[in-house]
């Protein structure tokens, strides 16, 4: 079985944000990165699924964005996935979700993947559109949310979380794809052997422009941080006082009990 996840490398939540010069991205200046959270449980189900087939499958992880996301991609090899294949695109945050689902099928429609697993969203556009537009671009079936996996016999078995915490079932014939919503597995911590055992594994690099053929559907044209708003105001001493006080401050700045 050949399986196929992609996984972004997206800032750090602890990171302090500010728009760029342009005001179109963030500043990158100050900022870490990390693996999107998602896309920790879109590997871990891939490697898994790949220790259950054993010698007869095959996993390949795809990054798209500059040489930063060189230390995701080495992350996933070391949680178990065999080799990579980097996209190097110096202006991947200006891409839009259509662009990039484009990106990765051209890569993935040569190749013909039995399985494909995404995150349900990144951290930083949080779209949830990628998974579903590259199923739509390779003419695979879908299933998003996906809280639940199992593929026997080249049939998945997909439990997805559904609004209201409905949980539905559904069954799909490979080639398919799937997006991992948190709690679908416990994301493995890479060991230090395998750590180890990354740095001898592929990283095929591949230039955008051999990939992208669409033109983008939606571009950024502001990016701006929420509005400052008033500081709180402490109110000290006793109940009683504190009470007189909050009652004064609801009658000068509100129109409550005037």
């Amino acid at each position: 079985m050949k399986i196929l996840v992609c996984i972004k490398q997206v800032p750090d939540l602890e990171s302090r944000f500010k728009p760029n010069a342009s005001n179109t991205w963030f500043d990158e200046a100050d900022l870490a990165y990390r693996m999107n959270e998602y896309d920790e449980y879109a590997v871990e189900q891939a490697v898994q699924l790949r220790e259950e087939c054993g010698d007869s499958s095959d996993l390949t992880v795809l990054s798209i964005g500059p040489d930063r996301v060189v230390e995701a991609i080495k992350k996933a090899l070391a949680m178990g996935c065999d080799r990579a294949v980097h996209i190097q695109d110096q202006a991947v945050s200006s891409r839009d979700p259509w662009q990039i689902a484009s990106i990765i099928s051209a890569y993935a429609r040569e190749h013909k993947f039995d399985l494909i697993f995404t995150g349900m969203q990144s951290q930083d556009r949080g779209s949830a559109q990628v998974g579903a537009m590259l199923a739509e671009l390779l003419g695979v079936s879908c299933a998003t949310t996906v809280v639940g996996f199992s593929c026997k016999d080249n049939v998945v078995t997909a439990k997805r979380e559904l609004e209201g915490g409905v949980k539905g079932v559904m069954r799909m014939k490979t080639p398919a794809l799937v997006t991992c919503q948190l709690g679908l597995n416990i994301p493995r911590y890479p060991t230090l052997p395998n750590i180890m055992k990354a740095k001898k594994k592929e990283i095929i690099a591949l230039p955008v422009a051999d990939l992208l053929k669409e033109e983008s559907l939606a571009k950024t044209t502001s990016f701006h941080p929420p509005a400052k708003k008033g500081g709180g105001l402490l109110v000290e001493g006793d109940i009683a006082d504190q009470v007189d006080k909050v009652l004064a401050l609801l009658k000068e700045k509100t129109a409550v009990l005037r």
